[in-house]
């Protein structure tokens, strides 16, 4: 029975938590043994879980990361306790993810993985691993400079220093770059998964450029996010919701649209802390966190639009998950966000085109509700089934080990 093993800074929680436990599920009905570490949290899966650290260990990568500016370089020792047990484990395919978020030595693992020398798989969900700090080069928000494109050629002076992982003092972003450009390039091979067009055209023009990149899209749980009958609220709601809402998620945006829309219409925005909430301005209703998928659905169910103001974003789950639900989409023109929805299931506009966002909100809402609705789940059902999609996965493992 081959043995895959992914690793994540999540398990089972969050975007890309949730796709790494998908793809264990699917790995297990094809009959692999399926092991996930990870490095915080804690986690219920169906996989076999392995952490990584511990908290303390989290605190002091991140105070490394805001003293020094060397995100990716502390937690030498527990990555080097996490490779024995790796060894302990053998496994056939070693499957990366996210591999910053304060929990991992990368010159470790990857020296390590060169030592192995089996097939490596990296879904990449954003641009971390081939910059010099950020985990996305675009614009930070609305009063931001234009996107920087340093990492093409080298970082330095980093603009983006304050963004996650952020740095205090430091600035070590050429460093970063030539540090990461070593041990990523290291092996002889990796199989790059992108989830959308737009990343796999931006590695292209990065250090990593030469290993093979594949194109997988995500795909989420239709069995859940499917259309839910209720009683539909009296006013239009407009629905957005994101893990952690900063300005890169446009929660500055969505407040001064709440100011543009009509009196019948409700903002309503998931996943806010309380810290937030109490900060919103009058009309707005928040909602803090939440992994109840089945409420989640339920709210995507009850909105009229879905609204992804995001500034910063690869191929967001949640555009997914609102047109399964049968929602319509609007986002702005921001990475592979627009490759989720087509003409029919929801519309793209200008980074900070606030006026514009409300007018495709109205455009929208005055079209025939069941046929949008239905347009929706039919998109996502034809692309976005994670069954389907995570199944790539698998015919790819399959196809390295059978090489």
């Amino acid at each position: 029975m081959p043995r895959l093993l992914q690793i994540n800074v999540t398990a089972n929680s969050g975007a890309t938590g949730k796709i790494t436990e998908a793809i264990g599920m699917e790995a297990i009905r094809h009959g692999w043994e399926s092991y996930i570490a990870f490095g915080r949290g804690t986690p219920i899966s169906q996989s076999s879980l392995l952490s990584i650290g511990n908290k303390s260990d989290v605190y002091s990568h991140a105070l490394s990361t805001r003293l020094f500016d060397n995100h990716g370089l502390a937690s030498k020792e527990s990555t080097r306790r996490f490779i024995e047990r790796i060894r302990n484990i053998s496994p056939d395919i070693i499957h990366l993810h996210n591999i910053h978020g304060y929990y991992l030595n990368y010159q470790v693992l990857f020296r390590y993985l060169k030592e192995w020398n089996g097939p490596v798989v990296w879904t990449m969900h954003d641009c971390w691993a081939f910059t010099g700090h950020c985990a996305y080069f675009d614009n930070e928000g609305p009063s931001a400079d234009n996107e920087c494109m340093k990492w093409t050629g080298g970082c330095f002076g980093c603009p983006k220093r304050g963004a996650y992982p952020r740095s205090m003092f430091t600035d070590r972003s050429r460093k970063n770059f030539l540090d990461k450009r070593s041990a990523f390039t290291s092996l002889d091979e990796i199989h790059i998964i992108t989830p959308s067009q737009w990343l796999a055209s931006t590695i292209g023009k990065s250090f990593m450029s030469e290993y093979p990149r594949h194109v997988i899209h995500n795909g989420i749980d239709l069995n859940i996010f499917k259309p839910h009958k209720s009683s539909k609220p009296q006013k239009k709601i407009v629905l957005a919701t994101a893990w952690v809402w900063t300005e890169l998620k446009g929660l500055g945006d969505l407040s001064r649209l709440s100011e543009l829309l009509p009196p019948d219409y409700q903002l309503c925005i998931i996943g806010l802390t309380p810290k937030q909430i109490k900060k919103l301005p009058k009309g707005i209703q928040g909602i803090t966190r939440t992994e109840n998928q089945q409420i989640l659905a339920c709210l995507y169910s009850d909105a009229s639009v879905f609204v992804n103001p995001t500034y910063g974003d690869n191929f967001p789950t949640t555009n997914l998950e609102a047109i399964a639900c049968g929602t319509p989409v609007v986002t702005y023109r921001t990475g592979g966000s627009p490759e989720t929805i087509d003409p029919d299931t929801g519309r793209i506009v200008d980074r900070g085109d606030i006026s514009g966002m409300r007018d495709a909100i109205l455009d929208l809402a005055s079209l025939s509700q069941e046929i949008l609705s239905r347009n929706c789940r039919e998109r996502a059902v034809r692309f976005f089934d994670q069954h389907e999609r995570f199944a790539e996965y698998i015919d790819l493992y399959n196809m390295l080990l059978n090489r």
